[in-house]
């Protein structure tokens, strides 16, 4: 019989990670499915629920701090587990991966017609997506050619919502898929759609559908939604940025496209989470000089993700100097203990190990 998790244990794990939580709702309550591990890791599923995050969430994340503790040998209420290995995500690289985009998508327009997607991609927006609506299969092969070819001598990168027959045919750069997209595919057309060369996109709110999207080996991640939106229904709620940051590290592996909700203003937030690019939809089709709009975002994006660059760059110099110092201060320390170079380089090999487990 497992033990039961302290209530303090759990509340010291809501205040140490106090940044997940949804800024508004009340907090889901424990149900009939919580994990039968150790005390650990339900009170990890409980803090989790007390946090906001939906029932299967909470299980991806117990499993995976659960797995954390096994790895380093001590459990942390304080470090949120962030390592693809304790998710149980495959290394790179992988043999059914879909083809590669680029890293930084950039600003990402999703647009309603193939007229739109050809202006933006006149204005030099560098990602755009085809978001036709249409029961009239002749009409939606209408529309996607008219995006690929409204493309050409542009260099931006088309992807096609949903549609990913017409997008083969038509010689589209890449499709996007929701997950209720992935419901309805089996094996064979994800296998034809990657045989083809096509680039797949996925949409994901959490923890599972993460987890469930990565068995795909996509090309690039949509996280979100990041703020509230009003563009459609959503079946969960928004994420916040601090969940968004923890999202991307996780999959840093993969581009990382943030969605939903964002704003000029937020602009800067969210790119210091560690995504390479934003989508925007209202933003840019509502505005009055589109063109000028664009330009406004990619210059905004630019100076945004030097400036990230810099400070990534300084942390790790950072780290780089203490390492340096702390391996100084560790070898007088051994050698003042009369032990011989060779036993402190030994000693000194031995404690970085230690630490990097």
């Amino acid at each position: 019989m497992p033990t039961e998790p302290t209530d303090a244990l759990v509340q010291a794990m809501v205040q140490a990670h106090g940044e997940l939580a949804l800024p508004a709702g009340p907090p889901q309550a424990v149900t009939a499915t919580e994990p039968s591990g150790s005390a650990q890791e339900r009170a990890v599923h409980q803090a989790c629920l007390r946090l906001g995050f939906m029932e299967a969430d909470a299980h991806c994340v117990a499993r995976a701090w659960a797995q954390q503790t096994l790895r380093t040998g001590r459990f942390e209420p304080g470090m949120w587990p962030v390592d693809a290995a304790d998710f149980g995500l495959q290394p790179w690289p992988r043999p059914n991966a879909f083809a590669p985009c680029p890293q930084d998508l950039g600003l990402y327009a999703v647009l309603p017609d193939a007229a739109w997607v050809g202006r933006m991609a006149r204005a030099g927006v560098p990602t755009v997506q085809l978001r036709f609506k249409s029961d009239d299969p002749a009409g939606i092969e209408r529309e996607v050619q008219a995006a690929v070819d409204a493309v050409q001598g542009t260099g931006a990168l088309l992807f096609i919502n949903d549609h990913w027959q017409a997008a083969i045919r038509c010689g589209a750069y890449g499709v996007h898929l929701g997950q209720e997209d992935l419901d309805t595919l089996q094996p064979v057309d994800l296998e034809a759609m990657r045989s083809a060369g096509l680039r797949l996109g996925l949409s994901t709110h959490g923890y599972a559908e993460m987890l469930r999207a990565d068995a795909a080996s996509p090309s690039y991640l949509a996280l979100g939604a990041v703020f509230p939106t009003t563009l459609k229904r959503m079946a969960t709620a928004p994420q916040g940025t601090g969940r968004l940051a923890r999202y991307a590290q996780l999959m840093r592996q993969y581009p990382l496209v943030a969605i939903g909700g964002i704003d000029a203003e937020r602009l800067p937030e969210v790119l210091a989470c560690g995504v390479g690019s934003v989508a925007v939809v209202r933003a840019l089709v509502q505005a009055a000089d589109p063109e000028a709009t664009a330009a406004k975002w990619m210059a905004s994006m630019k100076a945004n993700m030097a400036i990230q660059g810099v400070k990534q760059f300084q942390e790790k110099e950072t780290l780089t100097a203490a390492l340096s110092a702390m391996a100084w201060v560790e070898k007088d320390q051994l050698q003042s203990k009369g032990l011989s170079v060779e036993e402190s380089r030994a000693q000194l090999a031995a404690a970085r190990q230690s630490r990097k487990s």
